[in-house]
């Protein structure tokens, strides 16, 4: 890792710190433009803003999306305090950021945390595939 990706990740960490003394859980990220500038910062915000998905990460690709044309988002790094979670990995693949770089791991996480965590909500499906398939048949093609 370069001097220069080091510091922005200890800027993520820093940003980690602030949503935590601001009442949130410590998660912050920054999005660097292709040309090595930083674009955004983001913390985490979702306590003071009453949403579940105010994570860094999740705010930071839906803003790619919306003010970044797909060859400049493709250039981009995000450097980020800790892996993303699985809703957030699931945006920026729908983002076309070109790239993530963390700092603790979610094994890493899970280690600093009491154990327990969010309960696994019960899935059932699929069903009713005939009727399912028709609003999206020919959709992705």
């Amino acid at each position: 890792m370069t001097p220069e990706a080091e510091g922005f990740l200890r800027r993520a960490i820093a940003l980690a710190a602030e949503a935590r003394s601001g009442g949130n859980p410590p998660f912050g990220s920054l999005l660097v433009g292709p040309d090595g500038a930083v674009l955004i910062e983001e913390r985490n915000t979702t306590l003071t803003e009453g949403n579940i998905s105010f994570h860094p990460e999740l705010k930071l690709a839906v803003w790619a999306a919306q003010h970044l044309a797909p060859e400049v988002a493709a250039g981009t790094t995000m450097y980020t305090s800790c892996q993303p979670c699985g809703m957030c990995s699931g945006a920026l693949a729908r983002s076309g950021l070109g790239k993530v770089v963390f700092a603790l791991s979610g094994e890493q996480l899970d280690g600093l945390k009491p154990a327990g965590g969010f309960p696994e909500v019960p899935l059932e499906g699929p069903a009713l595939y005939d009727e399912a398939r028709v609003p999206v048949d020919g959709y992705y093609s």
